[in-house]
């Protein structure tokens, strides 16, 4: 194995080092950020909703085509229950403010991390999604490109459920 290789799969390692894998079933762990406009993002404040928790990046070209897809769900679903809540994986704001000045979306942006990702299981790839059930269970995990007409239909059977 060459240099950049090993260097590349250790930093893999360490970055999912200690994160428990977490799917379907499992208690959704709690985040407590600010979204970009300075509001608190907490999940706990969406219990009793469905939520489409989404990690993305601003140069993930698979995360950006399905941003417009997320919005309009959470326009067309959001009185229904949904809440999408992004969490972006940039390095830093900056760029997530200039995608964002091209490309609003209808649901709360914050910031994530290394520590949330792993929390999370760890964010390795992107982009991933997790849809929660109203009482805070990971219903499942979407990990990459997804067949977003399949996730359209998982949200309508989450949100056809009753706490």
């Amino acid at each position: 194995m060459n240099r950049l290789r090993f260097a590349a799969f250790f930093c893999l390692l360490l970055l999912g080092a200690g994160a428990r894998a977490l799917d379907a079933g499992d208690m959704a762990p709690e985040i407590a950020l600010t979204d970009l406009g300075g509001q608190p993002l907490r999940l706990a404040d969406y219990r009793g909703k469905v939520v489409l928790l989404n990690f993305w990046a601003s140069w993930c070209g698979p995360c950006l085509e399905e941003m417009p897809r997320l919005s309009g769900w959470q326009r067309g679903y959001g009185a229904a229950g949904l809440q999408v809540i992004g969490i972006s994986m940039d390095d830093g704001v900056e760029p997530v403010r200039r995608l964002l000045a091209q490309r609003p979306l209808q649901y709360p942006v914050g910031l994530g991390d290394a520590a949330l990702g792993a929390r999370y299981g760890g964010i390795l790839g992107l982009p991933q999604s997790f849809l929660i059930d109203r009482k805070g269970v990971v219903i499942a995990r979407y990990r990459g490109e997804t067949d977003l007409s399949q996730l359209e239909q998982a949200i309508l059977s989450a949100l056809s459920q009753r706490p």
